[in-house]
């Protein structure tokens, strides 16, 4: 009796050069870590080059200041980055971010609002006070809004987002008017709130956004139960996740880290949904222990690199706010007609 062996295939080789590229793709994908030291060395260089470059004949008086941009431009990546994530995988929608729900244009209402009916005082432009009132006013319009929604089964998240545009639209209608109402000079006040800034930050608020931040860092669930969560609202709930508590405790602490990074040095509305796509591109992976410092990384890679750019080797006063928000909107539309492809 005589038993027959199927014969398999031999392997088929590949160029030298195929091999290697094959090898290398592998080894970076199967290696998050690597790419988070990759993202944290650029990040480096970057701070690096903004505060030793061009000191002049007085050091003491130049890095300081340095110093304190540095320290907000990575206050807002973390406050941005970790918040667009946490929502992502809140509403379990990758083209949904804060910014698109419309709090920069609240913020602009508040501050449109503040000089309009309080035209008086410079007091409540800037400073401590007008701080407090933003994030105060953010947080309770969010708490009021978006509760409700997101509670609810998964046809919320839609209305979450009509509801934010027409929310958005609406506040920055509103603020057209009260501009256009204002005296000339009050409006000067307002038109320096309108983009995100990193040149003169406030030392007593950086101080006080960053306890800010790492409370409701600390408070937000660990990675694992963001992962349950990513699953879905009935695969979590099966898991034995408390999935409304979880919702409302993440939506008021992505509420606080947005209002923060806005009411510090203004609007950068499409920053977050950059940051946080492009971490799931080259992580490629959805363990949140790994996509929210990449977001974080790559958000604050973006701002200090382009500040860097302009500030030191452009010698350029071009805000570096209105190029990010120009790619991002860019970005954004390449987002959804993707997705309605793949609808």
């Amino acid at each position: 009796m005589t038993i027959q062996t199927k014969a398999f295939p031999k392997k088929t080789k590949l160029p030298p050069m195929e091999q290697k590229a094959g090898r290398a793709g592998k080894f970076i994908s199967s290696k998050p870590a690597i790419i988070l030291a990759i993202l944290a060395i650029i990040l480096a260089l970057f701070i690096a080059g903004f505060l030793f470059i061009s000191l002049g004949t007085r050091p003491d008086l130049i890095l300081p200041p340095r110093v304190f941009q540095v320290l907000a431009i990575l206050l807002i990546a973390v406050c941005i980055g970790f918040s667009t994530v946490v929502f992502q995988t809140l509403t379990n929608a990758r083209i949904l971010t804060p910014g698109v729900l419309g709090f920069e244009n609240i913020y602009m209402f508040i501050q449109t609002g503040i000089v309009f009916f309080l035209a008086s005082g410079d007091y409540f432009i800037s400073g401590t006070p007008n701080f407090i009132l933003s994030v105060v006013l953010m947080v309770g319009f969010s708490i009021l809004v978006f509760f409700p929604l997101l509670i609810k089964e998964t046809k919320g998240i839609y209305i979450l987002l009509l509801v934010g545009m027409i929310i958005s639209t609406l506040f920055a209608s509103l603020t057209i008017v009260m501009q256009m109402v204002i005296d000339p000079a009050e409006f000067d006040f307002v038109q320096t709130r309108m983009f995100a800034s990193f040149n003169s930050p406030n030392t007593s608020l950086i101080i006080i956004s960053a306890v800010l931040a790492a409370i409701m860092i600390i408070a937000m669930p660990r990675p694992r139960k963001l992962d349950v969560l990513s699953l879905g609202r009935d695969n979590a709930i099966s898991l034995g996740l408390n999935y409304n508590a979880m919702t409302i405790r993440i939506l008021i602490i992505v509420s606080v880290l947005v209002s923060v990074s806005v009411a510090l040095v203004g609007p950068i509305m499409f920053l977050g949904l950059l940051a946080a796509n492009l971490s799931y591109q080259i992580i490629k992976s959805h363990r949140h222990i790994f996509t929210i410092p990449a977001s974080i990384l790559i958000a604050a890679v973006a701002l200090m690199g382009g500040q860097f750019l302009m500030e030191r080797v452009i010698n350029s006063h071009i805000n570096i706010a209105i190029i990010i928000n120009f790619i991002g909107g860019i970005y954004f539309i390449f987002l959804l007609i993707k997705q309605r492809n793949k609808g």
